[in-house]
């Protein structure tokens, strides 16, 4: 993201069984005398292999649609000259909650300066954090970055975000860094990534702007032109890769946001040399980056459609060529930002309507240390802004289950053999497995309770805790190899009690977190009130007015009427006793008041 510099602030400153057994009461444990196996490879997975376009569409290497629905993790663009926050975070950690979010893809900005041999900085190794990257150098620690990407089924775009890490360039080259040493960088990335498909493309160049143009012939300032020498140069290294080509600012005297005006496409195309690798990108964002026209306008924001098709949507909507929107973001303070990101997240179309024929996205930004955005992280790098990250809920994707990593090796390793319950507490249960005696390749396993991922270790071993008496779990052990490929043995426990000796109960807290008058979010907290942990909980409400749930994040939802009954989701049925969790959700119209909730802990 780059605006002019007034508008622009930019700066690196900176969890198999039971959990409230607490009666000590007997149970019976089930667990099949061999664990089903259940293989899943990266040639039948969603997402698998390298992409190519067919019209406006992206397919996978089974010509499967694909949308891309990702996150912008900025750093190694910075003087950091690595992504940010990992001097608080494990890298893996980090991918991990990208993935438990739903975001499958990862967009990940840099710098020519990465080419020199950089030292990352600020990065903590303490406590055993970030273990495997001390003593690399950027490109390694890069390296290590798009591998565990890959190995949990996520794609990477590389993004050449600025020259140097001092700051953002109007064109593609500078005095210091010509257009040659832009042009083998790029070829030195496709070369290294060669064969490893979690890296499907890269993004030429971030945010080309004035003076700039788009086919005006200048070979010194055509960026249209630029990006053909620079895809075509990229495709002769590695002809699988997409080229992702953002707009310039200014084309027969409109303007627009920086990289965001595709205008110029409808007369002057990018030309490659290899066909199906086009993708567009285009930048868009709200008044607390910079103010723009559109945002005063009286009919705001039912005037946004018809903006965004005239510089970028065009080219998705007369089927010319896929379009991702590279950055888009807002710190979600104002009225008019929150309308802005409301009216643009439904003009990329929602998944559940569109499916893959859609706007692919990556959102700016994972960092919270976006200074002009913030991020879908908050200044903890842990905590998520469930409110920002709502917003994206009908817009996300499903993952990708083995999508890269292995220069095109797609056999699953072996099977997880007798898993069983080895253990059991008042509190804890624990399993183990075995590895088949031929099964070199797997560098760890993935535990999962139902879909929720409850851990994730390099042994054979795994402990879960903080569950509840008479419920049953399903667990899932998945082997994982370097390419990303997987294969997984599943086994159930069931406590034959619901327990005894502790009480339940909830209570539930109402908060409107934004309202524009057409619409509203609101958060609400749950908390439990008992005196053992909850398995599940139940919260219902009814509008005093009209007022219909457009969205709801952390929870399910049916409504009836006026009527809303609001459902744990998966991960937070679980409440230690006086602990609370919460959900949020997106209504309309706006000026509903408080209403009444009732709260049920089961």
């Amino acid at each position: 993201m780059r605006h002019p510099p007034s508008f622009r602030v930019r700066r690196a400153l900176v969890a198999f069984l039971t959990a409230a057994l607490a009666a000590l009461v007997p149970f019976t444990v089930a667990v099949p005398a061999q664990a089903a196996a259940a293989p899943s490879t990266t040639a039948a997975a969603s997402g698998a292999g390298y992409w190519h376009t067919d019209g406006r569409k992206l397919l996978d290497a089974q010509n499967q649609p694909v949308r891309m629905a990702g996150i912008n993790w900025f750093g190694f663009e910075t003087s950091n000259y690595v992504a940010h926050g990992l001097w608080s975070r494990d890298y893996k950690s980090m991918i991990d909650q990208m993935k438990t979010l739903g975001y499958n893809t990862i967009r990940l900005p840099y710098s020519d300066d990465i080419f020199k041999g950089t030292q990352p900085t600020g990065i903590s190794y303490a406590g055993g954090l970030n273990a495997d990257l001390q003593g690399l150098d950027s490109l390694q620690v890069m390296d290590k970055i798009v591998g565990y990407a890959g190995s949990v089924g996520l794609k990477v775009v590389l993004d050449r975000h600025r020259p140097d890490s001092s700051a953002q360039s109007a064109l593609w080259y500078t005095s210091a860094v010509p257009e040659t040493t832009w042009i083998a960088d790029l070829k030195a990335l496709a070369t290294r990534y060669q064969g490893n498909t979690a890296v499907i493309g890269i993004d030429l160049h971030n945010e080309p702007h004035d003076p700039a143009c788009w086919g005006c012939g200048d070979t010194s300032t055509d960026w249209r032109l630029a990006a053909e020498r620079a895809g075509n140069a990229v495709l002769s290294a590695n002809p699988s890769l997409l080229v992702f080509v953002e707009g310039v600012q200014t084309v027969n005297g409109q303007s627009t946001w920086w990289g965001g005006n595709l205008a110029g496409v409808a007369n002057a195309p990018v030309r490659l040399n290899v066909a199906n690798r086009l993708v567009y990108s285009a930048h868009d964002y709200a008044t607390s980056v910079a103010q723009q026209p559109w945002f005063s306008d009286p009919s705001f924001p039912a005037n946004m459609p018809a903006i965004w098709d005239k510089y970028w949507g065009y080219i998705f909507k007369q089927n010319i060529a896929p379009v991702w929107l590279g950055e888009f973001g807002t710190t979600l303070q104002s009225a008019v930002d929150q309308k802005w990101l409301a009216a643009l997240v439904d003009y990329l179309r929602p998944t559940s309507t569109y499916g893959a024929d859609s706007f692919n996205w990556t959102f700016w930004s994972w960092n919270p240390n976006s200074g002009d955005t913030g991020g879908i992280l908050k200044d903890d790098w842990q905590t998520v802004d469930t409110v920002k990250d709502g917003y994206l809920a009908t817009v996300k994707a499903p993952g990708f289950t083995g999508g890269g990593g292995g220069g095109g090796d797609t056999t699953a390793p072996s099977t997880p053999t007798g898993l069983a319950v080895t253990g059991t507490t008042a509190s804890s249960v624990s399993l183990s497995w075995k590895a088949s005696t031929d099964d070199t390749g797997v560098t760890g396993y993935d535990v999962y309770r139902g879909t929720a991922k409850a851990g994730q270790v390099t042994g054979t071993s795994f402990t879960d805790t903080g569950l509840t008496a008479g419920t049953r779990y399903d667990y899932t052990v998945r082997a994982r190899d370097a390419a990303g490929n997987t294969s997984s043995a599943s086994a159930s426990v069931t406590a034959t009690t619901t327990g005894a000796g502790g009480s339940s109960g909830c209570t539930a807290a109402y908060k409107v977190s934004s309202d524009w008058g057409s619409g509203f979010n609101a958060d609400i907290t749950v908390t439990n009130t008992g005196t053992s942990a909850t398995r599940s909980w139940q919260v219902t409400w009814e509008w005093p007015g009209n007022q219909t749930i457009s969205s709801m994040w952390n929870a399910s939802y049916s409504q009836v009427g006026r009527t809303v009954t609001a459902s744990n989701a998966d991960h937070n049925g679980t409440i230690a006793a006086g602990a609370s969790t919460g959900f949020g959700f997106g209504a309309a119209p706006g000026g509903a008041g408080s209403p009444v909730l009732s709260c049920r802990a089961g």
